[in-house]
């Protein structure tokens, strides 16, 4: 598949605008036949929407409604379907909570059986199987990468190479521009067999089914049958090793806990709680990265929010640094880079601070700000879980067509 970016830090930006507009121009152009039809290859019609979504430009219902003005669908389209798992995971994540960072129940070998360190050869695209050093180089060019290609890649490194999946979740979400811990690390244990029933395998037959020619893996480790695959995903010893030592290695982009420098960002200062006292305030971070909702007074001040709790654990790319502040420029009048204590300290004498919930941030924006409860679109679900299609059929349950969701 050809890189849709140059793979220069400004590029993700202009393949994808970090703007509401840009993301309503996709919704636009969303073709749900075609989508249906073609999902699953790596040059199918996808909506490329899901950034927009995970920083909360744009929401699922948003999404739904422009789509329905134009195409009215089923309940059961499998656009819909998919919009649905974007959900799920957050109902996962809710019932969860940081147990999704932890193997939900046993795979097909010993959690202790894995190696905890993804291997460099992987890292630096370097293994020697097309589909694999593609699907890297795609991801550091791009910040982002198809979901069959997602699924491939955490196959091959947890059944081939048997390397635990959250070494390589916490890998992929560090690299993605909408790296989203629910999405991402419950993928990822769907794909170990750690949140699923069986582990997800492919072989080179796959990838020339649903990839570009320069994927094709004919000749490697994939050119199995699934049953041997899975006797490997299950075995004592991984079937593939690591990549040819001379092979030419990409550059893993470096991972930063802090913005850029040029981005100018800081904390309160001084004088800030002062000049807040008495405001009304809206915080937005990097997951509602949207304007203050109707019921904050136009002359309230509009703060953006890094907190260092969060970024500190969880690093970005300088690209994807850049991307989010600049939606997040957009629409607030200063930003800062923060801990939660100076937050709070700056906003004690604030009249009111609102902002919207979101579970990355939750525990450190509760002391700062009331809470609005983040956007959904489905019904929902009170009751826990354990699979998608449970989660799909209660909130699906009575329904026919899909604009009845709006």
């Amino acid at each position: 598949m050809n890189s849709l970016f140059d793979g220069a830090i400004g590029s993700w930006a202009d393949a994808l605008p970090p703007t509401h507009s840009a993301a309503q121009a996709r919704i636009a152009r969303v073709q749900p036949a075609a989508y249906a039809r073609t999902r699953n290859r790596l040059d199918g019609a996808v909506t490329g929407l899901s950034p927009y979504l995970t920083h909360g430009l744009v929401t699922l219902r948003e999404v739904l409604a422009g789509v329905q003005q134009r195409s009215p669908l089923p309940v059961q389209h499998k656009l819909v379907f998919e919009l649905g798992w974007r959900e799920f995971f957050r109902h996962a994540w809710a019932q969860q909570g940081d147990r999704i960072l932890q193997s939900l129940h046993a795979g097909p070998r010993p959690d202790g059986a894995y190696a905890r360190e993804l291997p460099a050869d992987v890292r630096e695209a370097r293994t020697g199987v097309p589909v694999v050093d593609e699907a890297v180089r795609t991801l550091y060019a791009t910040g982002t990468l198809h979901n069959h290609a997602r699924m491939c890649l955490a196959s091959y490194v947890v059944h081939l190479r048997h390397v635990h999946w959250r070494a390589g979740a916490d890998w992929l979400v560090a690299h993605l521009l909408d790296g989203d811990l629910a999405s991402n690390h419950l993928s990822w244990q769907w794909v170990a067999g750690t949140g699923s029933h069986k582990p997800y395998l492919f072989n080179a037959e796959n990838v020339a089914r649903h990839a570009p020619p320069a994927w094709h893996s004919e000749g490697t480790v994939l050119e199995r049958s699934y049953e041997a695959l899975d006797e490997a995903a299950r075995g004592a010893r991984a079937l593939a090793g690591p990549g040819p030592a001379r092979a030419t290695a990409t550059a893993e982009p470096a991972l930063q806990g802090v913005p850029p420098a040029e981005l100018g960002l800081a904390g309160p200062d001084a004088g800030t709680a002062e000049r807040l006292r008495g405001r009304e305030v809206w915080l937005v971070h990097p997951w509602a990265l949207r304007a203050p909702p109707v019921g904050v007074p136009a002359d309230g001040v509009c703060i953006g929010l890094y907190l260092h709790e969060h970024h500190s654990a969880w690093p970005w790319p300088e690209a994807r640094w850049r991307w989010v502040d600049t939606a997040m420029a957009a629409v607030t009048r200063e930003r800062w880079h923060t801990g939660t204590a100076d937050a709070a300290a700056a906003l004690a004498g604030a009249a009111s601070v609102r902002s919207v919930d979101d579970p990355h941030l939750t525990r450190w924006l509760k002391p700062l700000a009331r809470l609005d409860a983040a956007p959904v679109l489905f019904p929902a679900v009170e009751r826990h879980c354990s699979s998608f299609s449970q989660w799909w059929t209660r909130a699906t349950r009575g329904l026919q067509q899909a604009g009845e969701l709006l």
